[in-house]
């Protein structure tokens, strides 16, 4: 089931046209990124260091769908989705809340797992291979 995270778009969010900058709206996918695995008690503070793991962004891609600007209310979806034993994706959805949902942009990001000493590739730690296969 798809994780929900809701916020409103704030000022800093948007460009000189007073729309989301194009880039913000990966960070915003990010932070419901955050959100999911606090959700799902993957504790951010300390996940890394005591697994001896990072799991960095190796791809993304994002189709704007329709305009946000200062003020609107979107919620994003979060779908985890496993790739190998080491690497997953996550498919986002941001909603544009109103009278009726509207998609404004679905994006996508590929993560890869590795060791934060050797940079080599490692099989996700167990809690987040979970999180990811209930996605």
């Amino acid at each position: 089931m798809p994780f929900s995270y809701s916020r409103t778009i704030h000022f800093p969010d948007t460009d000189a046209a007073g729309v989301v900058f194009f880039a913000r709206y990966l960070s915003i996918c990010h932070e419901a990124y955050e959100e999911a695995l606090a959700a799902a008690g993957i504790p951010l503070g300390t996940f890394f260091v005591d697994t001896g793991v990072v799991v960095p962004v190796a791809k993304s891609e994002a189709s704007y769908l329709r305009p946000l600007a200062c003020g609107d209310k979107v919620r994003v979806e979060v779908i985890p989705q496993a790739l190998s034993e080491n690497s997953y994706a996550l498919n986002y959805v941001i909603w544009k809340q109103g009278a009726a949902e509207k998609r404004a942009a679905v994006a996508r990001t590929e993560h890869v797992c590795i060791s934060s000493q050797t940079r080599e590739r490692l099989p996700l730690p167990s809690s987040l291979a979970a999180w990811v296969q209930a996605g």
